[in-house]
This record gives C-alpha cells, structure tokens and sequence, in this order.
C-alpha cells in the first residue's frame, strides 16, 4: 500500500514537474493578452464612433477619451475651412500688381504699354505742330489774296527764297502831306521796304517786322530797323490783325513820329542789320513792359 501510494505520489510529483513552465507561462500571458484585448474593445466600444471620425494614424486615435476627442478636432477641422493657399509661383504672379511691385516694374523699365505710351506722347507735339502750321499757311494765302485785290496799290509782298513764311513788303504809300513823303519824292525813293517773318503760332502771336531800306529816323523807327509798336507786341497783338492793316498802322505812326530819310553822308547808305533790329526790339519790349506804353524817364535812357 505504502509502495502503491508513493507510487502515486510520485505520479504527481512527476506530472507537476514534468510540467512545461513555458506553458504556464503562456497561459499566464494569454490570459492577460485576452483581458488587454477586452479592455481594448471595451474602450474602442466606448470611443468608437468618434473614432471614426477621424482618418486611421490620426492624432485623435491615441486618445479615444470624450474630452480630448473634441480638442483633437477643432484644430482637424480650422484648415479645412481656410482657402487653399497658392503656391510661391502663382503667389508672386498675382502679386505683381501692388505698389511694391509696380515701382519695381517702373524701375525695371517700361514694358509694351510704357512703350506704347511713351511713343503716343511723342506724338502730340508733331501733331499741334502740324495743325499750326496749316492754320499759318490757310492765313496767310488768305492774306496774299486780300492783297493782290487791293484796288488802291498801298502795298505789295515778294516771298523771300518763296518762303511763304518770309515776306518783304514794299510800303508805297504815305500821307502826302508828310514831310517824309518829299523825302521819297525828293531822293526817287519808290517805297519803303519792310521785312515780316511769321512765327510758328501766327496768326496767335505777332510777325517780326523791322525796315530794310531807306535808312529812316525817328517816326518809332529805332537802331537796326526795329519798329516801336505796341501792336507788334505779344501783348498788344490780335489774331485780328491782318497784315494789311499792321502796314497801315505804321505808316501812320511814321508820319506821326516825323519820320524822315536819313541824308547823313555815310550813315545813310549803311544798312539795317537783323541781329541788331532783334536786339533792340528785345530791349525796347522790356522797357515798356516795365512802364507801359509811355516815354520812359530820362534817367533811364
């Protein structure tokens, strides 16, 4: 009996330590993967539909928690609200249109447009001039024409190098009750011969008109030939005025000033010079700017 029972006992002694400690283990692990793995679908069970919400590898997936669920969404959902962002490329295209980069763009040189601009304000000045130039020349053909019908002779024009812009005129008439007219009478002086030239904006601005031949003194006839009337002035100047009645007007005033033909041995054959007339015009045109149409005082000469 005693044998029999040792025997059994050593049965179980030999089957608790025939035992496999790695199947003890094992069960020990299994048995805490499988409540690991009940706690997992418990909390997933928990959190499962707002895990959903969220893309797998999500920064919401860790904490599967009701509280921190929501403060893992808000900053998911804000760039989904924003407007896609352009790229550097199309950024800086659409950029190209504020301050910054115009006044690089101005910097950088002037493009078609510029260009474009540039070659339309060039323009304009040839175009007035060319509107100013058919506006003198319709004038003065008008003029030459009312001229040539003159019945009582008073005046006669010659082109000079048939410049239509460049005129002698021969003044052939004065009152004949002048002193100045015996002069012409005296020395077989046909007629006094004037030099107009017509600027680019007549009939808006004056001719210049200076006496060529005789040699004259006094009656407004100044140093060179230059002419002292205040019609010849921009300031006294209309567009008005015909060159019929400029010549008019200062045949009147030579017989107002006592004009006569100088007769002084060698200084009546010396001829009037432009330069000079321009000069003196020049000066005498500051002078009454200064005090007006009216003699001047003696200490200013």
């Amino acid at each position: 009996m005693a044998t029999l029972l040792r025997k059994i006992g050593l049965i179980r002694l030999h089957n608790r330590d025939t035992e496999d400690p790695k199947h003890h283990h094992n069960h020990r692990g299994g048995g805490g993967q499988q409540s690991a793995s009940l706690r997992g679908k418990g909390g997933a069970k928990s959190g499962g539909h707002k895990q959903q919400q969220h893309p797998p590898g999500g920064a919401g997936d860790a904490s599967p928690g009701p509280g921190k669920g929501k403060g893992k969404r808000a900053p998911e959902l804000a760039p989904r609200d924003k407007p896609p962002q352009p790229a550097a490329g199309a950024a800086g295209a659409a950029g190209a249109g504020g301050p910054r980069e115009q006044a690089a763009g101005a910097r950088a040189g002037p493009g078609p447009a510029g260009a474009a601009a540039a070659a339309g304000g060039s323009l304009v000045p040839v175009a007035r001039q060319q509107h100013c130039t058919q506006v003198r020349s319709r004038r003065l053909m008008k003029e030459l024409q009312d001229i040539a019908r003159l019945s009582d002779r008073f005046i006669s024009v010659e082109l000079v190098d048939e410049s239509l812009f460049d005129w002698n005129v021969k003044l052939h008439q004065v009152d004949k009750d002048s002193v100045l007219w015996q002069d012409m009478k005296e020395t077989n002086t046909e007629f006094i011969l004037l030099n107009l030239t017509f600027p680019d904006n007549f009939p808006f601005s004056p001719p210049f008109m200076r006496v060529l031949s005789p040699r004259l003194e006094n009656g407004y006839v100044l140093d060179g030939g230059a002419i002292c009337m205040e019609l010849l002035t921009p300031r006294g100047w209309s567009s008005a005025y015909t060159v019929e009645a400029v010549m008019r007007q200062f045949a009147a005033s030579l017989v107002k000033g006592q004009g006569r033909i100088c007769r002084k041995a060698g200084k009546s054959k010396k001829s009037f010079s432009r330069k000079e007339a321009e000069a003196t015009f020049k000066s005498l045109v500051k002078t009454h700017e200064k005090y007006g149409w009216v003699t001047p005082p003696v200490s200013d000469g």
